[in-house]
């Protein structure tokens, strides 16, 4: 498979062993594999660049480069994953070689190479967006209205992008018309990144826990790009069964 951007692009994964739901979320096994080496073989398999872990234990960093993948050790003390990766992205990249950041969540074992490839194609296509994400359509009625599914709320550019006006965790926009479910996972140009992470806390991003209002309110530009299904985040031990099926079901 063609890069998109060949040589251009990192993919940092954060990888956290502090979980409350799921204790040592990162080594946990799907199908004879740590979970977190699942994930980097995903973000390899996209193709797009250089693929580093960013973790926070030294298990972990162990297990990732047992694994042939590379391992960053960052602080353990980062309030989020973009602080998170960009410490990454400073010791594994110190002299500037990449140009777009992606980051891809450190417990989505089964997502497929396409979406990740797709979230660089909105910084591929405009200069003047400075972060790129995904979104996919609401079909069920009960997420239209559920506080833990987040929505864009964006003006069409065209089939299957938006520019995010807004994130939020209420129904929105009100009336006729599609809703969408926000995917976080981020593509950043790497100025956009360095410029995010040296931005305080913003008020709506504080009242609504998103931290992409943060950009929003700063503003930056935020283009999403619209796939077809919403990967799956394992955060409990039935979702870690349902990758577990997923992944056997593939092998």
């Amino acid at each position: 498979m063609k890069r998109e951007n060949s040589g251009k692009a990192i993919v940092l994964i954060p990888a956290r062993m502090a979980s409350t739901r799921l204790p040592g979320k990162p080594l946990a096994d799907i199908c004879g594999l740590p979970m977190i080496v699942q994930v980097a073989r995903r973000a390899a398999e996209a193709d797009v660049g250089r693929v580093v872990v960013a973790v926070d234990d030294q298990t972990v960093f162990d297990v990732v480069r047992d694994a042939g993948f590379e391992a960053i050790m960052t602080r353990i003390d980062h309030q989020s994953g973009s602080d998170r990766i960009y410490e990454a992205l400073t010791k594994a990249d110190p002299h500037r070689e990449a140009e777009f950041v992606i980051n891809v969540q450190g417990d989505l074992p089964t997502i497929e190479p396409a979406p990740i490839r797709a979230s660089l194609k909105p910084l591929i296509d405009n200069a003047s967006t400075d972060i790129a994400t995904l979104t996919v359509a609401i079909t069920d009625e009960d997420e239209k209205k559920s506080p833990n599914i987040v929505k864009v709320v964006g003006s069409p550019l065209s089939v299957t992008r938006l520019r995010a006006l807004y994130f939020t965790r209420a129904t929105a926009p009100y009336g006729e018309g599609p809703l969408y479910h926000h995917i976080g996972l981020y593509a950043y140009r790497r100025q956009a990144l360095e410029n995010f992470v040296a931005l305080k806390p913003s008020t709506l991003e504080k009242r609504e826990s998103l931290e992409q209002l943060r950009a929003l309110e700063a503003g930056m530009r935020i283009d999403v790009e619209i796939v077809d299904t919403v990967p799956l985040g394992v955060d409990t031990p039935v979702e870690l069964e349902k990758a577990r099926r997923i992944l056997s079901e593939k092998a």
